[in-house]
């Protein structure tokens, strides 16, 4: 029974000594793994150093950006606003013109008659005034008159009634 008890112990201390050297096996393998995590963790945080260096510099310029736009809207809204002003004297002006241009229509309408008859009463005279013409240049001339002037008398008793 010694004999079992003592191949016990030597089973034991073998299965022990495995034990070891599979666990010594795995730590080393961890160990490797765990290195080559710490270099990659190593890579990442110089790359996250640089990025958020341009990260920064990038925010610092969106935030120029967004200042000189906000600038620039302001000024835009200026122009937008006397453009508008513009907009709304010319729409003045337009009524303004409309109702003088109707006013005058209306005092025409108003006036026809009159207006015709000072037209016929300022081409009676014209007429007279060329026939004195036309006699004192036949005191003067003794000479035919001439067709044009006569023609031009008629032209504008014609033309303005």
């Amino acid at each position: 029974m010694v004999i079992i008890l003592y191949l016990s112990a030597a089973i034991v201390a073998i299965a022990i000594f495995y034990l070891v050297v599979s666990v010594s096996k795995t730590l080393k393998s961890v160990q490797h793994t765990l290195n080559s995590v710490a270099g990659t963790l190593d890579g990442v945080e110089k790359q996250m150093t640089g990025i958020t260096a341009e990260t920064t510099a990038l925010l610092h310029k969106t935030n120029l950006l967004a200042e000189d736009i906000q600038r620039k809207s302001e000024a835009l809204n200026t122009v937008v606003d006397s453009i508008k002003g513009v907009g709304d004297s010319i729409q003045d002006l337009n009524k303004s013109i409309k109702s003088v241009s109707s006013s005058v229509s209306e005092k025409v309408e108003e006036n026809k008659e009159t207006v015709a008859q000072v037209v016929q009463w300022s081409n009676v005279a014209l007429d007279v005034w060329e026939r004195i013409k036309l006699r004192k240049q036949k005191k003067v001339d003794a000479e035919p008159v001439p067709v044009e002037v006569k023609e031009k008398a008629v032209q504008r008793s014609r033309s303005f009634s």
